[in-house]
C-alpha cells in the first residue's frame, strides 16, 4: 500500500464516519490542541469531555491559565489522575505566556521544549491546530500501524518505537494533515480497537498484514508482564470540633505531587501518637475504616483508613500554609487525589 492511498482512504472514511463533534474539534486554537492531547493521554475520549469542558470555562486561554494559582489546575484536575500533567501544563503556560508573549511555538522542535510536551503531542499541535506537517504516535496510531504492518515486539522497545515512527512519518501527508492526524486516531478509536476490532468496516482491511494472518488481536504486542507490588499504608481522617479535616500538602514531585492529602503513615506507626506527638492534635477516639485500594501504573496502594476524632479547634491550623483544615460541606479550590476524595467523602455520609 503506498502512502497516497493509505492516507487518501483514512481521508475518505473520515469524511463519512470521523468524529466531529468533540468539544476540542470546534474553535480549534493551539491552546485547545494541547489541552484536549494532554488530558487525552491514557484517558478515555467519554472521561476527559467533561473535564476539557470545566477547564476551558475557568481558563479560557493560555494567558489566564498561567496566572492562575496551581491549587486551582489541580483542584479542576482531581480525578483525571496521572497529576504530573496538570503541573506541567501548568509550567508550560507561563513558559508561553512570558517567553513566547501568549504564542505557542509553530514547529515540533520548540513545542517538545516546553514541560510535559513530547514528539507526539507536538506534532498533533503543529498539524491539526497549524497545519503543518508533522506525525504523531498515540496508543491509537500505535495500534493501527502495528496490525498494518505487523510490527512485532513492545512499543517501548527502542527498536520497535522506530519502526513506528518511520511508518507513521512515511504515511502523514503534506495535505490535509489536520484531518489525516483526526483520522487515524479515530480509526484507532472506534474501528482499530483493542478488544474487537471492527475489521469489516476498516477502509484498510485491504492492506492489513495482521487480518491477512488472522492474529490481528495478537497486536500490538504488550509489554512484558511484571508482578506490580503491593505497599501499605495508614491515612489518617482526623475531624475537629466543627467536622473539618486535616489535610497536609504533598511535595511537588512524586506521587500525587502538589496535591493535597491525608497524613499518611506507616503501618507499624501508632496514629495516636503521631497525631498528638507531631501535629499536637489531642486525640478523642480513633476507628478504624473499610480498608480501599488505589492501583497506580507500577504498584497497589492498599490504604487502612482511621477516623480520628478531636476537640481540637480548626484554629490550631500551622503557619507554613502546608497543612489546613478542610471543610468537607464547603469544599476549598484545591487539588486532591481521587482516593482522598472518595474518604473524605466518606466521613461526609
Amino acid at each position: 500500500m503506498d502512502n497516497i492511498e493509505f492516507s487518501d482512504a483514512l481521508l475518505n472514511w473520515f469524511d463519512q464516519h470521523g468524529r466531529k463533534d468533540m468539544p476540542w474539534q470546534h474553535d480549534i486554537t493551539p491552546y485547545r490542541v494541547w489541552l484536549s492531547e494532554i488530558m487525552l493521554q491514557q484517558t478515555q475520549v467519554t472521561t476527559v469531555i467533561g473535564y476539557f469542558e470545566r477547564f476551558v470555562w475557568a481558563f479560557p486561554d493560555v494567558g489566564v491559565l498561567a496566572k492562575a494559582p496551581l491549587d486551582d489546575v489541580l483542584h479542576l484536575w482531581t480525578g483525571l489522575g496521572y497529576y504530573a500533567r496538570a503541573r506541567n501544563l501548568h509550567k508550560a503556560a507561563v513558559i508561553v505566556a512570558d517567553t513566547h508573549a501568549g504564542k505557542f511555538p509553530a514547529t515540533v522542535e520548540q513545542l517538545c521544549e516546553l514541560p510535559g510536551i513530547g514528539r507526539s503531542t507536538a506534532g498533533a499541535i503543529c498539524a491539526i491546530a497549524f497545519k503543518k506537517r508533522a506525525a504523531i504516535m498515540d496508543g491509537n496510531v500505535k495500534r493501527v500501524l502495528s496490525r498494518v504492518h505487523r510490527v512485532t515486539g513492545w512499543a517501548g522497545q527502542a527498536s520497535v518505537s522506530k519502526e513506528l515512527w518511520r511508518l507513521a512519518e512515511r504515511y502523514t501527508p503534506s495535505q490535509h494533515v489536520h484531518h489525516y492526524t483526526q483520522a487515524i486516531m479515530d480509526l484507532g478509536a472506534t474501528v482499530c480497537v483493542r478488544g474487537q476490532p471492527r475489521c469489516s468496516v476498516c477502509p484498510v482491511a485491504d492492506h492489513c498484514e495482521a487480518l491477512q494472518h488472522d492474529c490481528v488481536r495478537s497486536f500490538p504486542q504488550p509489554k512484558p508482564r511484571k508482578i506490580i507490588p503491593t505497599r501499605q499504608t495508614k491515612m489518617l481522617l482526623i475531624e475537629n470540633s466543627a467536622g473539618e479535616i486535616w489535610l497536609e500538602k504533598r511535595p511537588a514531585h512524586g506521587v500525587w505531587g502538589g496535591l493535597w492529602s491525608l497524613p499518611e503513615l506507616e503501618v507499624a506507626q501508632n496514629a495516636v501518637d503521631y497525631c498528638e506527638q507531631q501535629l499536637q492534635i489531642a486525640v478523642d477516639s480513633c476507628t478504624e475504616l473499610t480498608p480501599h485500594r488505589h492501583t497506580f501504573s507500577h504498584f497497589h496502594l492498599q490504604i487502612t483508613p482511621l477516623h480520628i476524632k478531636s476537640s481540637q479547634q480548626s484554629a490550631s491550623v500551622m503557619e507554613d500554609q502546608r497543612q489546613l483544615w478542610y471543610n468537607v460541606r464547603k469544599p476549598a479550590s484545591v487539588g486532591l487525589a481521587a482516593p482522598v476524595k472518595r474518604l473524605l467523602r466518606q466521613t461526609d455520609s
